[in-house]
């Protein structure tokens, strides 16, 4: 183990999990409400994805955790994101979440998921960020928003940093999937690239069944 795999924080480092590692997708669910979530998330299911984020500004988000956690079968990853402080990792744990993600680095919300033995992913855009937020104890680090670089950029960050998984999350697109894994993220994060209307009433979930087969043959042909 070098010095910089050791968490500044006491507590033992929280490894990413089994289902996000095997899959390398992490499907990320956001909209004005989650009322149609649990539809979304059982066509996910079916069609390979087994890491899903529920954010914490859809409304309803931890009713539907609650209810998800109880169900859902095993190996699959569920998580809570846009998590901000160590009340809401908190909420997420008492909710049934499994890991944790945030828009930013918030130390307290790694030591609180650390504490409660779940992964956590703070995002981070800097190498100074991703170190920092390696060295507060993060699972992964969540490169965001990735949209705005390229793959190359992630692979030059990986040179000095290379202990440090990386997860390239928000605007990420589906046919950049395979060179973001080609240039050395362990997994990406998928929102509306992938889950497309499928949250709105009318959504079509077929075509989400479609895209969730397709961003998992990709990831798969990669590992």
């Amino acid at each position: 183990m070098s010095a910089t795999d050791v968490p500044a924080s006491a507590l033992p480092r929280v490894p990413m999990s089994e289902a996000l590692a095997t899959t390398r997708v992490v499907a990320i669910l956001r909209a004005e409400n989650a009322s149609r979530a649990e539809a979304v998330v059982d066509v996910l299911l079916e069609n390979g994805i087994r890491s899903l984020e529920l954010t914490l500004t859809t409304t309803g988000a931890l009713n539907v955790v609650e209810r998800l956690a109880t169900r859902l079968p095993a190996g699959t990853d569920l998580g809570v994101g846009t998590v901000l402080t160590a009340d809401e990792v908190d909420r997420a744990v008492g909710a049934g979440a499994r890991f944790v993600v945030s828009p930013s680095v918030v130390p307290a919300v790694i030591e609180a998921a650390a504490r409660h033995g779940i992964a956590s992913y703070p995002g981070a855009f800097t190498p100074t960020e991703i170190h920092t937020a390696w060295n507060a104890g993060a699972s992964a680090v969540k490169l965001f928003p990735a949209g705005t670089l390229r793959p190359g950029y992630l692979k030059a960050v990986r040179a000095p940093l290379p202990d440090v998984p990386l997860v390239p999350t928000g605007g990420v697109d589906m046919e950049a999937v395979g060179a973001w894994l080609d240039a050395g993220a362990v997994a990406v994060g998928l929102g509306s690239p992938l889950i497309g209307d499928a949250l709105t009433a009318d959504g079509d979930l077929g075509a989400l069944a479609e895209r969730a087969r397709s961003v998992c043959a990709a990831a798969g042909t990669r590992r």
